[in-house]
């Protein structure tokens, strides 16, 4: 399981990157057609020369990060997997969104061991019929809506 995951990762890693060095030659082509002179073309092929050693960097930054993280599962140790090269643990129980129990697993409300609040589909709606009604289905004063039959135009 935790090859799988490596994998995975590794080919998410592999994908931003490609992705990046590809952004970094388009930028290129456009800083070239804009540019006024020679060394203003030199200075934009540096610059994608750098984002693409840089996206090089992240991708394999990603894979160690990966291998570090399928070692620690292995040895029954905690690591977050990425695909970004940034190192991390797990969040735990720390809350992750500034809504009331949203991200921890905790309920949000008062909660009595052993009951249970519910509310089957299609029933106790208030409406005294069903949950789905179509006006413009049945009855005989149908007026030109649906797929044909009542309208008489």
């Amino acid at each position: 399981m935790q090859s799988l995951k490596e994998s995975a990762a590794n080919v998410a890693a592999s994908a931003k990157s490609g992705m990046e060095k590809t952004k970094a030659t388009v930028q290129e082509k456009m800083e070239k057609m804009t540019a006024h002179n020679p060394t203003e073309k030199d200075i934009a092929t540096a610059r994608k020369e750098e984002k693409i050693h840089n996206a090089e960097m992240n991708k394999q930054e990603a894979r160690e990060h990966n291998a570090a993280a399928k070692q620690a599962a292995q040895t029954g140790g905690s690591y977050t997997h990425s695909t970004t090269g940034v190192a991390g643990q797990p969040t735990g129980v720390h809350q992750m969104s500034a809504l009331p129990g949203h991200g921890t697993g905790q309920p949000t409300g008062h909660v009595t061991e052993g009951t249970m609040k519910s509310h089957p589909i299609g029933t106790a709606t208030g409406t005294g019929g069903t949950t789905a009604h179509n006006t413009h289905v049945g009855g005989g004063a149908n007026t030109g809506f649906g797929t044909g039959g009542g309208y008489t135009g």
